[in-house]
């Protein structure tokens, strides 16, 4: 039977997407296949929906069961009508279908914003009621007292119970964040005595970006930037003089200025380059009016986004201020704000404990990415990341931080870091910015460095050398305990951050090897392949040292190891050197792991193919259902990943280092934001593992 959830608002503003997407986040990890449904968009055309659209893309989801319903006009006409039952019915079959084809569905009410509210919220709690849903109730919070609050969850409760309504949960959203405390003891638990949640209003979500405002606005780019995310934080109208408005520009300000004011442009681009000075997060030249011709070149290198707007100063200002900023606009920094959000504040287990889903069957590639994030979350770890004047570097830094995954520290020299990143309209308060030229720790790195290789000759005054590139300070961070991991090689090869973490981390006890592995995700489970970055041609004592410490990251990572010693030849059917290495590896690792599963040599198909294993090996408890796979060398491996993933459309997550006594791993000088992120996330992960060996 289809499970589903009804989120309604009870007030209007409630800001019930983030409601939404919470809980589509949670539930993907927790169920097969979800699906998501408005009954009645906002906006003018269903197919359209900004959610719908959103919640697509970030799960991958067909638009059988992730859709609209009708637009809000077309439901206002068949109230008008008295048409009610219309909507009920088409909701109803619209679900129906959806529902066919789902463990659990979301269904999110209208917004609550029209001219008779009372009528909405009895809508909704009649289509709650038709679907056979039991309610999430979301209560705005804004501009209301603590003991409003409380009353106004009083008044919804009872009006939903006398609907007949089942109540799933009751949450707060929007709250004044220095009053979330003072609201949770000021509301009243319901009959269950489940908690209410309250989630305060996030900054980050409710600042409109200038994308959103250009949207809204209809402006046109002129010059600067194409990057349209950034956040606004105020707006800025250039009435005054160059030193009177240069003197009120703050960080992130949106300026307004007539188009014929070639002396504010000019001086806004000069503090957008200085880097004492702030960054506006963009330009709006109104009046119709064009700059200056020897303005305009200048205009052309802007740092933000520079637009055009026919109506005057005031009318602009004022249409600017009414732009609301959404969720659904699919800014990643955004979302990653919104999820930060629901991590804090709603306990995910005990909310999805009310409902009882089926235990899912496959893990897909957004599932795992997903589960990633929050195990890393779920034990809160501290990781460096040396290569703090890398774009990419800072921008996952910054979604990390607003999805509250881990404590950060970037190394950099702090003006540099911010310049760097307000230039590029990232926001990294709250991330450490360290500098290892000038920090107080380089002294007593140094000493322990000099002490750690005095056997190479290491003198101190090259200690402190040493002490100053990133690779070796975050190591050293993570060597004495500073910090729980690292993830470098953005912006340095693999040699420059594995080097100072074979020379003092060194590998764990009985490990003879670093080495690497591929996580890869194809469409209904996860492999390990290992070593596809690291070893170009192991031994056979190192083959069967990086079979069984790929065993135990698989284990990390949920992966049932059942290791595929992989050869040309499969059991005893071929001879020759390198056979016969992998079958004395095999043999090795067996030896110092009888409790696992190992097969080899096998070849990959008989690993694979359960048909094939029947035929090669029959008894075999690997072949046919191998979940590790070692390859011989590190040319085979490293096509073989890349084969895989580009011929399957696998997602391939690595290098994942392996053998080190603390978490240090290599990026790939091409990788993209999201990489960093899963990187980070997986490194936090292994400090989790880390910290518990310890422990034990």
């Amino acid at each position: 039977m289809t499970r589903g959830i009804y989120v309604s608002a009870t007030t209007p503003g409630s800001g019930k997407t983030l409601v939404s997407l919470g809980l589509a986040d949670a539930l993907h990890r927790h169920a097969d296949r979800i699906g998501f449904f408005r009954p009645i968009t906002s906006g003018p055309d269903p197919e359209n929906d900004p959610t719908v659209i959103m919640l697509r893309r970030m799960y991958q989801l067909s638009p059988e069961v992730c859709r609209a319903g009708m637009s809000g006009a077309e439901a206002r006409a068949l109230l008008a009508a008295g048409r009610r039952e219309e909507i009920d019915t088409r909701s109803v079959e619209i679900f129906s279908e959806i529902a066919k084809r789902c463990d659990v569905v979301i269904v999110e009410g209208t917004d609550l914003t029209g001219q008779d509210a009372a009528v909405e919220f009895d809508l909704n709690a009649r289509l709650a009621n038709n679907l056979g849903l039991p309610v999430l109730a979301v209560i705005g919070a804004g501009g209301l007292s603590s003991h409003e609050i409380a009353d106004a969850v009083d008044v919804a409760r009872k009006e939903l119970i006398a609907e007949n309504c089942s109540l799933l949960a009751m949450m707060v959203n929007r709250a004044d964040p220095g009053a979330t405390a003072a609201i949770k003891a000021a509301v009243r638990p319901g009959a269950s005595h489940r908690p209410v949640y309250v989630i305060p209003e996030i900054a980050q979500i409710s600042r409109p970006t200038v994308g959103e405002v250009a949207t809204a606005l209809g402006l046109r780019q002129l010059a600067g930037s194409p990057d349209l995310e950034r956040d606004v934080h105020a707006i800025k109208v250039a009435a005054m003089t160059v030193g009177n408005f240069l003197s009120q520009l703050e960080a992130n300000d949106l300026v307004i200025v007539p188009g014929d004011r070639a002396d504010v442009m000019v001086a806004s681009l000069a503090s957008a380059f200085s880097p004492d000075f702030p960054v506006p997060s963009g330009m709006i030249l109104t009046g119709g009016l064009a700059p200056d011709p020897h303005v305009l070149p200048l205009l052309a290198h802007a740092p933000f986004p520079v637009f055009l707007h026919d109506a005057d100063t005031y009318l602009t200002a004022r249409a600017v201020s009414e732009v609301r900023s959404e969720i659904h606009s699919g800014q990643r920094r955004k979302v990653a704000a919104a999820m930060g959000a629901w991590a804090r504040n709603v306990d995910e287990g005990e909310l999805l404990e009310r409902l009882s889903l089926p235990r899912p069957a496959t893990m897909t590639p957004l599932r795992f990415l997903h589960d990633l994030i929050e195990r890393a979350r779920s034990d809160r770890k501290h990781i460096v990341l040396p290569e703090g004047t890398d774009i990419r570097v800072l921008a996952a830094a910054e979604i990390l931080h607003r999805r509250d995954v881990c404590d950060l520290t970037v190394l950099g020299q702090p003006a540099n870091v911010q310049e760097l990143a307000a230039a590029h309209g990232i926001d990294v308060s709250g991330i450490t910015v360290l500098d290892p030229q000038t920090s107080p720790l380089r002294e007593d790195f140094a000493v322990e460095y000099q002490r750690l290789r005095a056997h190479k000759g290491m003198d101190l005054a090259r200690a402190r050398e040493i002490m100053v590139d990133g690779s070796y300070f975050g190591t050293m961070m993570v060597q004495l305990g500073h910090v729980d991991g690292m993830v470098s090689g953005a912006a340095h090869t693999t040699a420059n951050t594995i080097r100072p973490a074979l020379e003092f981390v060194k590998t764990r006890p009985g490990v003879r090897i670093i080495s690497s592995v591929f996580l890869m995700l194809l469409a209904d489970r996860v492999l390990v392949y290992g070593d596809c970055a690291v070893n170009p041609e192991p031994n056979d004592e190192q083959l069967a040292d990086i079979a069984i410490a790929s065993a135990e990251t698989a284990a990390q990572f949920g992966v049932e190891p059942r290791i595929a010693m992989l050869s040309y030849s499969t059991g005893g059917s071929g001879s020759g050197a390198a056979v016969d290495q992998v079958r004395r590896a095999t043999e090795l690792a067996k030896a110092a792991r009888p409790d696992l599963p190992i097969e080899g040599p096998i070849q990959y198909d008989a690993a694979v193919d359960a048909s094939i294993a029947a035929s090669k090996m029959p008894s075999s408890t690997v072949a046919g259902q191998a979940t590790v796979f070692i390859f011989p060398d590190l040319n085979t491996g490293n096509n073989t990943y890349k084969a895989v993933q580009q011929s399957s459309g696998a997602v391939a997550v690595g290098p994942v280092l392996q053998g080190l006594n603390k978490p240090i791993n290599d990026l790939s000088r091409g990788c993209t934001v999201e990489d960093i992120v899963n990187t980070v996330a997986i490194t936090a992960i292994q400090a989790q593992a880390t910290t518990e060996a310890k422990e034990s």
